[in-house]
């Protein structure tokens, strides 16, 4: 009866070591890991939900949580009110515009894909068909203004200023306009139901591809990378003090691995062309 009752006692206490163990193991576990709120929106948001309900992030020691929130000027002050830790949604001409209009000093710590702005039209089949004095739609907003001009001029429809701002150009820059093109701003989200009104619309790739567009078969002439679209890849931005965290630098390793491009891939129709550039060299060529 004593060994039996000593057995049940032993047995008791490792059950009672081995329950402290994991308690202890799961703490740790618990302290490994770093929280990080990403302030996004639309198909960027998606993305980085897919990113936190993978096995990526939880073997990165990252708790990603994606908090949605409407409209770029949002997205940035939540990151300077540090509602979110960064933020996934802008280009860096965009970002550069946002600094310069709202005096904030917003930093990006890494580039994720470049999604090529596109002209598209239901009148014309290629740029030589455009007749003089068609009206275009720009973007009404001052990074996206800037980047539909040095679109238009890329296609040879436009030539502008030598000094031209790629954060803040505006129609005022055009120095030469031979097809004696009309321009009228625009409320960028509603491009694609604004085609039949207009002869040309400049309109960025998720604005597009939501409307059903995709850049790559749709749109007449489209942004290739080079030197002048610079400003138009997207990064990852947060403030200052934070951009060299390393729970944040990690969130570019991840964006950048094979099970995130497949998705990207699938889900996207290869409209958001992935790039991996040094964004110390990228950040100080566009400000």
């Amino acid at each position: 009866m004593k060994k039996g009752m000593q057995g049940i006692l032993l047995a008791a206490a490792f059950l009672l070591v081995g329950c402290k163990q994991t308690e202890n193991s799961q703490a740790q576990d618990q302290e490994n890991v770093t929280k990080v709120v990403i302030g996004s929106t639309g198909s960027d948001a998606e993305i980085w939900q897919f990113i936190a309900d993978s096995d990526l992030a939880e073997k990165a020691g990252l708790n990603i949580e994606v908090k949605e929130i409407d409209g770029g000027p949002q997205l940035n002050n939540a990151t300077v009110e540090k509602q979110v830790d960064v933020n996934a949604f802008q280009s860096l001409g965009y970002l550069v515009s946002f600094n310069k209009d709202s005096d904030n000093s917003l930093v990006p710590i890494v580039t994720t894909y470049m999604e090529p702005m596109g002209i598209y039209s239901d009148k014309y089949q290629s740029v030589k068909e455009i007749k003089d004095g068609a009206l275009v739609a720009l973007a009404d907003n001052t990074a996206n203004t800037a980047r539909g001009l040095r679109l238009l001029e890329a296609a040879g429809l436009i030539k502008l200023a030598d000094d031209f701002d790629a954060g803040t150009g505006s129609t005022s820059d055009i120095v030469e306009n031979p097809k004696k093109l009309d321009f009228k701003l625009i409320d960028d989200t509603t491009g694609p139901r604004i085609l039949k009104d207009v002869d040309l619309a400049l309109i960025s790739n998720t604005v597009a591809f939501e409307g059903g567009l995709n850049v790559l078969k749709d749109a007449i002439f489209k942004e290739e990378i080079d030197k002048n679209t610079k400003p138009s890849i997207n990064v990852l931005a947060t403030t200052k003090a934070r951009k060299d965290d390393p729970a944040l630098q990690k969130l570019g390793e991840l964006y950048h691995t094979k099970e995130v491009k497949d998705y990207i891939q699938k889900e996207f129709g290869g409209t958001k062309v992935e790039v991996k550039e040094d964004i110390e060299t990228l950040w100080r060529d566009v400000q």
